[in-house]
């Protein structure tokens, strides 16, 4: 099985390769390819230096998966040349609400992929992806009927320069120096910034309206979903508040029981101090943390819920993986 990732050198790109050599899956050729201004850096993956080739020039004849992880612009231009020749898991947001391409949590609608058309899969937003797997095996049980979500996001989601930056911005505020925003819209050391993306003519940002189409295309067109994006100043995992309510009445025992039974979720709900999972738990974890269960009182069937993920795993490189064993074992097309 020859391999390839576009945007290597990237957040996405480096976390897929970890996830790769985490996995040990056995491949023939891992090709890693990158703009220009990195083709000829060197990456090491289990024990060997790998030559980073420039996607201009690069051969996707060569492969039979592309991992897309270097962003919009990048998927756009070359995901639809590469697809001519080999299956594309696209991480980008480009693809996700094509009619024609399937949006893929495995563990919540790996049907979708018997219906394949353009050769191309796409990876759903972080925050989504966290969500919907918290959410399916809740649906499937008592028919979730609307959601409100309020999600905490890491400056990860943003890139390795909004990384950066809050690192930099950090030190400058501590030593009580002016701060100066590259990549946000305001500073984002010691702030939380209620805007991620662009904003609609409807007041709603970008980020906010993925969450709602893309958890409905993924897990039920009828539920409604209203969301809340903020930016903190933590490096990585996204944590989201979300408040549900069910077509049918539950007790918290069953939705503690269906939620740890499923893969890749986790329940961590111990109603003492430190009795909860934060984004620092999470990170560099490939499950799903749920924590603080409980009632909403205020509404029938209603349920409060608190969710931790690292979105460089979860939400991206880790999601991506597996798909890719997905379609292996379903020999690419399902069955």
């Amino acid at each position: 099985m020859n391999i390839a990732i576009v945007g290597a050198t990237g957040n996405v790109g480096r976390k897929t390769l970890e996830v790769l050599e985490k996995k040990g899956l056995t491949l023939g050729n891992l090709y890693l390819v990158a703009s220009s201004k990195s083709a000829g850096k060197k990456i090491n993956f289990q024990g060997k230096d790998i030559l980073v080739s420039e996607l201009e020039n690069f051969d996707f004849s060569k492969v039979k998966i592309a991992f897309f992880a270097a962003g919009g612009k990048i998927s756009e231009k070359f995901a639809e040349k590469a697809a001519e020749h080999c299956l594309v898991i696209d991480n980008s947001s480009f693809f996700r609400m094509d009619p024609d391409v399937p949006l893929i949590v495995p563990q919540v609608n790996s049907d979708a992929l018997n219906n394949i058309k353009k050769n191309i899969i796409a990876n759903p937003n972080c925050s989504t992806a966290q969500l919907v797997i918290a959410l399916k095996p809740l649906h499937d049980l008592f028919v979730i009927k609307r959601i409100v979500v309020s999600t905490y996001q890491s400056v990860s989601g943003a890139g390795k320069a909004s990384m950066d930056e809050l690192i930099k911005q950090t030190k400058l505020a501590l030593d009580g120096k002016n701060i100066k925003s590259e990549n946000f819209t305001k500073p984002i050391a010691f702030n939380a910034i209620p805007h991620i993306d662009v904003f609609s003519e409807d007041g709603y940002t970008k980020e906010e309206l993925k969450m709602r189409n893309e958890t409905k295309k993924i897990l039920d067109d009828k539920i409604d979903l209203t969301a809340t994006c903020v930016r903190l100043p933590i490096s990585v995992s996204h944590s989201e508040s979300v408040n549900i309510q069910f077509e049918k009445t539950f007790s918290l025992e069953q939705i503690k029981k269906a939620l740890n039974s499923f893969d890749g979720c986790k329940v961590i709900d111990e109603r003492i101090d430190g009795g909860y999972s934060t984004p620092l738990e999470a990170e560099g974890k490939d499950e799903t943390f749920i924590s603080r269960i409980r009632e909403d009182k205020t509404i029938k069937n209603g349920l409060n819920l608190w969710i931790v993920s690292d979105n460089l795993l979860r939400g991206a490189a880790l999601n991506a993986v597996e798909i890719a064993e997905t379609l292996i074992k379903n020999n690419f097309y399902g069955k």
